[in-house]
């Protein structure tokens, strides 16, 4: 439905929030092929916000952003997702004063519960970057 509306509306920039949650690996696969599409197609650029790292393994972000409690803590490229999936947030949350919390789920970017939470997101550029 949203890669139908992006084709359609042929937007220079998507928001996608969360588009991968709920999603099987062969709808995730068609989103995030029909992203990349439209990407290579009109030049959308995208903002992609996940807090599971498994649509980054169909689409390369060029920008990566982990946010702790609403803010942006770390920036990097797709090696930064590469880390997190080697070494977990815990590190990242004990450097920036978040005590340490049990996951309860989720993956990467998983949500924390009580203790704030923890995302990511990752962005292709449009024609211009």
């Amino acid at each position: 439905n949203e890669i139908l509306q992006m084709a359609l509306l042929e937007p220079e920039l998507a928001l996608l929030d969360e588009t991968d949650s709920g999603l099987d690996i062969d709808a995730l696969r068609t989103v995030a092929e029909g992203v990349a599409r439209l990407h290579d197609e009109q030049g959308l650029g995208a903002l992609i916000i996940t807090h599971y790292q498994r649509i980054l393994h169909h689409i390369t972000p060029q920008f990566v952003h982990i946010m702790l409690d609403g803010r942006i803590v770390l920036e990097g490229g797709v090696e930064l997702v590469e880390r997190l999936e080697r070494e977990g947030y815990d590190e990242i949350r004990q450097r920036y004063g978040q005590a340490p919390a049990v996951v309860g789920g989720g993956g990467p970017g998983g949500s924390l519960g009580e203790g704030g939470g923890l995302g990511g997101a990752g962005g292709l550029g449009g024609t211009d970057g």
